[in-house]
């Protein structure tokens, strides 16, 4: 090994330290717990090694509901916020007067405190003895019953769910795809523009797949984040998730740690692994798509 690479590993020394004690060492630790049967955590002990916490896990009917839960979450919210965000993205970059000002406005939400956004939810959607909320005074309005977002029917807290989820997640994709896009060559829309090419031929055409690395970061890191979904549930239906229906994976996970029935690290470590290997799936696939959808400049 020559200087040069004896220097570069040296400089990269302590990001491999850091990433070793507080990622590949917790890894490899849960994975083991996820076969140890009746971990006991305060006296380190267990009666057996085997795939029972897998095969309780897959029969427990919370886990199976936090799994339609967080897939139904991904599914609707990371397609529509980043479809919005490219949208909003598209007019902001069209508008040369106060632009920096909308883009603060809209980044907002972003740095505001979730628990605080889901307040704000449960103001305009909850049913209380005293109001029916915001939104069910719209729906009457307009001649619809009200419904009971919060408290009510699966599909409505499901809405409500989504609905607040594509809201917090918006703003950083609308700030990383304007920044995208103020990137693209003007040159390329001036021969579009010359050759009198439509505007949608000139989106389709020349915008993605200049700006789809961006894109491709986007969705990949839009699907790990819902999938990791915790405090956006708890922010609108409480810490009670498995009651309201509304758990997803991760607060399945903190619920058989600390929950109200947690102690039980080995379902959690488990729970934790399949979690672990649905995120690596997805991303692998995406890896896939992105060979053929993605142009590096």
């Amino acid at each position: 090994m020559d200087k040069n690479n004896m220097k570069g590993w040296l400089y990269l020394l302590p990001a491999i330290l850091f990433l070793g004690c507080f990622l590949v060492y917790p890894l490899i630790d849960v994975f083991i717990y996820s076969f140890e049967e009746g971990y006991n955590f305060a006296s380190q002990t267990y009666y057996g090694i085997g795939t029972y916490n897998y095969s309780y896990i897959l029969h427990d009917p919370y886990f199976l509901q936090a799994v339609r839960n967080t897939f139904i979450l991904v599914a609707i919210t990371v397609p529509l916020s980043t479809a919005l965000a490219l949208l909003v993205s598209v007019c902001l970059n069209s508008i040369r007067p106060l632009r920096e000002l909308y883009q603060t406005i809209y980044f907002l939400p972003y740095v505001t405190n979730t628990l605080a956004v889901g307040l704000v939810f449960m103001i305009l959607f909850k049913k209380t003895p005293y109001t029916d909320g915001f939104i069910n005074l719209l729906l009457q309005f307009f001649g619809a019953g009200s419904v009971d977002f919060i408290d009510g029917p699966y599909w409505a807290k499901m809405l409500v769910l989504c609905l607040y989820t594509i809201w917090v997640v918006m703003p950083f994709k609308v700030l990383i795809l304007t920044g995208a896009l103020a990137s693209v060559d003007q040159q390329y829309y001036n021969a579009a523009k010359v050759d009198g090419t439509p505007r949608w031929r000139i989106f389709t055409k020349i915008t993605v797949p200049m700006i789809s690395p961006t894109l491709f970061y986007l969705i990949i890191t839009g699907f790990i984040g819902a999938f990791k979904a915790y405090s956006d549930a708890v922010a609108l239906f409480g810490t009670d998730l498995n009651t309201a229906g509304m758990n997803t994976i991760v607060g399945y996970v903190y619920d058989m740690l600390y929950g109200n029935g947690g102690g039980y690290p080995s379902y959690a470590s488990a729970a934790a692994i399949i979690l672990f290997v649905i995120v690596l799936t997805i991303t692998c696939i995406n890896l896939l798509v992105s060979k053929k959808h993605v142009h590096y400049v």
